[in-house]
């Protein structure tokens, strides 16, 4: 046992009967469970595709691309374990088939198998499980040594042709790492048909004998359901898919995914992935008072704050589904309910008034009732002169506004068209051939404009502060430099920034060279921000960005009193100050201060 207890732990989190079940989330919140059981957890996420990662991949077709410190573009899932689990992944932390067989190919070309036929089995199978071993020993907490748990995450569905290499490699796993050392939890729905009322178990009874077939033995049944099963259902469950009453729980609908550790907690799923993992020893009792608080007080919220969200796949929330978490987080600290008003940004432009002047007035109708305007990154020209109606409107009428990514570079054209009478400022993305190009193709690595794939620049850079007492630097704790990450391959072209300047638009960012502009204020506004990164990357649920919380203090009327604190302080308590996230607590005089709305420093 004590052998046992030394070696690597490893939780794999797999889907059954349908797609979308919430694998990523109930992966993220066994962490989270282990982590508040005092273990040091990191996280694997294997996407079954052909794509090497994410960043190629249409929002529409995957959500958004979440990056991470290093660079890599990857599912949106390993947002979900960075904010659960507060920890820094890499690109590794992403598996995909294209990944494995490339790396396979690489090896094959340069003579690795001397000469021997390369097969799915046992070289991509290998590979696979090398893969896992070798990512699963690096600390992603920012501590020294390897972890004692890793959570897999197996996406698609059980059954899928794609995932069948990962599948085999898994059981292999399992075998090879032995008993008490792999817990497998499978994700698998238990449908109500609307006409009897009847939870039905049917569809997990043949999930589970396919993932048995396959070579792998569920030691957990996750059950999603609309409510709690009923404990006959339970029993049925237990009989024929070979799994412990007590090792069955639910996971029933709930009013938001915070609930879902707390879900997992009192039903002691921890105590029973614990119990396979032979860590019952070593853990402590499951601290979640903190998270407990705060999910308490995200239900409790009442007062509204309305903010206008100004994008071009307003269709699908999960294609900004890092923004959504970001002003969530940064609502949560303010005790204010973020309502999310989405505004296609093409339904603004004035061929839209012409073709169907409705929806381009409720548009406007949403806008003008906001109390706070986001325009998000993107890429393409579709909606864009929509974004820079919407900068305009925000500018003009004092209204609270971030930009981020190419929203920063859209408010950059708006301001020289409408201040400088430069009426074809533009992005050369947008218009190569304009005489006043705002924003320029500036990669760090020479490359194509046409090639997608590795031309970006990507990843964490840092921003050093020209301005000390600019909002953005006393938001993020009067720090003299933050690391953001990027994700884009045009700037602000350096050459018209003296003149933007003058007129008001202040460049307070910069990057080491002072090339490359990250920051903009506008002076004479009440929160008119830009940023050339990505500080929804960096959020937390404890620990807001710092630019969203400024966002939402300005639209709800208490971003004084933020930046007061800020500027008095004379001890700090900030969760990485110089790291994207907004101050923990503030230590005034010895006193923890709040300013009287709910947002506590």
């Amino acid at each position: 046992v004590e052998e046992q207890a030394k070696k690597m732990k490893y939780v794999l989190v797999t889907g059954g009967v349908v797609s979308g079940l919430g694998k990523g989330v109930t992966a993220s919140s066994i962490g989270l469970l282990l982590q508040a059981c005092g273990l040091r957890v990191t996280s694997i996420k294997i996407d079954p595709y052909l794509n090497t990662d994410a960043g190629t991949m249409s929002p529409f077709e995957h959500g958004e691309v979440f990056v991470l410190d290093d660079g890599g573009e990857v599912d949106l899932d390993l947002g979900n374990y960075e904010r659960f689990l507060d920890s820094t992944l890499t690109r590794d932390n992403n598996l995909t088939t294209g990944k494995i067989y490339q790396s396979v190919i690489d090896k094959e070309r340069k003579g690795d198998y001397l000469g021997r036929t390369v097969q799915v089995v046992p070289h991509i199978t290998d590979a696979i499980q090398e893969w896992i071993e070798r990512v699963a020993n690096v600390p992603v907490d920012g501590k020294e040594g390897p972890p004692d748990v890793c959570v897999i995450e197996l996406g698609g569905t059980i059954g899928d042709i794609e995932s069948m290499p990962f599948i085999e490699a898994l059981g292999q796993f399992s075998y090879k790492v032995g008993p008490g050392n792999f817990c497998l939890v499978h994700v698998s729905l238990v449908p109500v048909l609307s006409v009897v009322g009847e939870q039905k178990t049917k569809p997990t009874q043949h999930s589970v004998r396919e993932l048995r077939s396959l070579g792998l033995t569920p030691n957990i049944l996750a059950c999603r359901s609309t409510k709690a099963l009923e404990e006959n259902v339970k029993t049925k469950l237990s009989q024929f898919c070979h799994v412990p009453e007590e090792n069955i729980v639910t996971l029933y609908d709930v009013p938001n995914i915070w609930h879902v550790p707390l879900l997992l907690r009192d039903q002691k799923a921890h105590g029973a992935i614990l119990k396979e993992l032979n860590l019952l020893g070593k853990a402590v009792e499951a601290d979640v008072t903190e998270w407990t608080e705060r999910t308490k007080i995200y239900d409790s919220l009442q007062d509204p704050v309305r903010i206008a969200m100004v994008g071009k796949y307003t269709g699908l929330t999960d294609s900004y589904l890092s923004v959504l978490k970001a002003l969530l987080h940064a609502s949560v600290a303010c005790h204010k309910k973020l309502v999310v008003e989405w505004v296609a940004a093409s339904d603004l432009e004035e061929i839209t008034a012409h073709e169907t002047p409705d929806v381009h007035k409720a548009a406007w109708d949403l806008l003008k009732g906001a109390d706070g305007i986001l325009v998000p990154g993107g890429f393409g020209d579709r909606g864009v002169q929509g974004k820079i109606l919407a900068t305009k409107y925000a500018r003009e009428n004092q209204v609270p506004f971030l930009g981020i990514c190419l929203g920063m570079q859209l408010a950059v054209v708006e301001f020289s068209r409408s201040i400088l009478g430069y009426k074809d400022a533009n992005s050369t993305e947008f218009e190569p051939e304009t005489s006043s190009p705002c924003v320029i193709f500036m990669p760090e690595v020479l490359g194509s404009t046409t090639h997608m794939g590795g031309t970006m620049r990507l990843g964490s850079r840092r921003t050093h502060f020209q301005v000390p007492d600019c909002k953005s630097a006393k938001l993020y704790g009067n720090a003299k430099y933050v690391d953001e990450r990027h994700r884009h391959r045009y700037e602000v072209n350096p050459d018209m920034i003296p003149e933007i300047e003058n007129a008001g638009l202040s460049f307070v960012g910069k990057d080491g060279t002072g090339r490359r502009m990250e920051i903009v204020e506008l002076q004479n506004h009440p929160y008119f921000v830009g940023v050339q990164f990505h500080p929804e990357f960096k959020s937390r649920p404890g620990k807001p960005s710092a630019l969203f919380l400024g966002l939402i203090a300005a639209a709800s009327g208490c971003l004084e009193a933020v930046l007061q604190a800020s500027g008095k302080m004379n001890k700090v308590l900030i969760n990485g100050m110089a790291n994207g996230t907004a101050m923990g607590k503030f230590y005034m005089n010895g006193n923890v201060y709040s300013n009287g709305n709910g947002l506590h420093h």
